[in-house]
């Protein structure tokens, strides 16, 4: 049986749509003795013979539409405060790693509205990811202008720690205005890690003119120690299937300490995977495709391996084989009939990484339907897809 659980930083009467497995008996024995007052979890709550449950209401079918029983915002708690780290994706520097949400869904009454911005759940020492725990990115808050105007997308690309800090910084995407002369505008950002994770300005990824080659757009940045000097370097795409290498470190201007430009890339930019290092030689390596790919499907490149000038050296065909994705369990039904059936579903990897401390890879995934207007994030451990050990929806975003 599955139990309501109460944050142990959030409000006593608060509805939330997340559940762990983390939480301890001690706690959901409380939970279940308040009657599962607390924090009504994703597809939790009291099991049907509880003495608890209350009796069938004239709001249930009302409840049943809600979003996978989302039915109030999750109250928000402090970001942990860090002291750096070199764990991926930790951009609060805490020691957990931190999880990067974009496409959220945009609230009933405006499904066809602005972007809702990119979200982050950080991980905290009480939960492997804690949606209590999370910050809302957008232009308006986050993003450099390009001269007098501020871009309406700002999208999350790469995350690294580019300054060596001992912060994860993420790498966006935005859309400066470009009246078609000369060379586009560079329209990647990054924003710094912190001890309080994502927050402030972001600045403009400064690429030299030496290595950027024609008029299209700089895009699809991935991160890696490409030269083997210990800092993280960029590579980022330019015309004519050229690469823009940029070596690390960055300096908090978006400048990097050098830049190159490079033959025999792609439109499209890859790490390779599991590891960035594929041959063991001290370098990361770069895939480089020629249609974009998802994350979890098959695809083919071409490996270009590092070395002290860079992903430059030609290293053979390369394949991402594909994954199979376990699921978010969806609620799939309400006492409407409500169904959210296969032919509406799409599930898509969030990330692969170490969430829980146990030095295993974890799964986050993402289902949405009802054409992405509503979804469930599920984080799964290392070794087993049948049953999350959290869940939520990325409607705790909204307003």
């Amino acid at each position: 049986m599955r139990t309501s659980i109460t944050h142990p930083k959030a409000t006593a009467t608060a509805t939330t749509t997340t559940t762990t497995k983390a939480t301890t008996t001690t706690r959901a024995a409380a939970a279940l003795a308040a009657g599962c007052v607390g924090l009504l979890l994703v597809l939790t709550g009291c099991d049907s013979s509880s003495a608890a449950d209350p009796a069938p209401s004239a709001d249930a079918d009302a409840d049943a539409d809600a979003k996978n029983g989302d039915s109030a915002p999750v109250p928000t708690i402090p970001v942990p405060r860090g002291e750096g780290s070199r764990v991926p994706y930790d951009f609060n520097g805490d020691g957990h790693p931190d999880l990067v949400i974009n496409d959220l869904v945009q609230a009933p009454e405006d499904p066809h509205g602005d972007d809702a911005g990119t979200g982050i759940v950080y991980g905290t020492e009480d939960s492997p990811l804690d949606p209590a725990a999370r910050r809302l990115l957008s232009a308006r808050a986050n993003a450099a202008k390009s001269g007098d105007t501020l871009p309406a997308a700002f999208d999350a690309e790469a995350a690294c720690d580019l300054d060596r800090d001992g912060f994860t910084d993420l790498i966006v995407s935005t859309d400066p205005p470009y009246n078609g002369v000369g060379a586009p505008p560079v329209p990647l950002q990054i924003l710094f890690g912190s001890p309080e994770g994502l927050t402030g300005k972001a600045v403009t990824v400064r690429i030299p003119a030496q290595a950027r080659f024609g008029k299209e757009w700089p895009e699809h940045p991935v991160c890696g120690d490409f030269d083997g000097d210990g800092s993280t370097d960029l590579a980022v795409t330019a015309s004519d299937g050229r690469i823009s290498f940029l070596r690390g470190p960055f300096a908090r201007t978006g400048t990097p300490a050098g830049a190159t430009l490079l033959p025999d890339g792609a439109p499209y930019l890859y790490a390779p995977e599991p590891k960035a290092d594929t041959d063991g030689d001290g370098y990361d390596d770069l895939v480089a495709t020629a249609r974009p790919r998802t994350p979890g499907e098959a695809a083919e490149g071409t490996l270009l391996l590092g070395s002290a000038d860079g992903p430059a050296r030609p290293g053979g065909a390369y394949t991402f084989p594909p994954e199979k994705l376990p699921e978010a369990p969806l609620r799939t039904k309400g006492t409407k009939g409500t169904k959210a059936t296969k032919g509406t579903t799409r599930t898509t990897l969030l990330s692969h990484g170490d969430f829980d401390g146990d030095k295993k890879a974890d799964t986050v995934v993402r289902t949405t339907y009802r054409g992405g207007r509503e979804d469930l994030v599920a984080l799964y451990a290392a070794g087993n897809t049948d049953d999350p050990v959290l869940t939520f929806s990325t409607a705790l975003f909204l307003p």
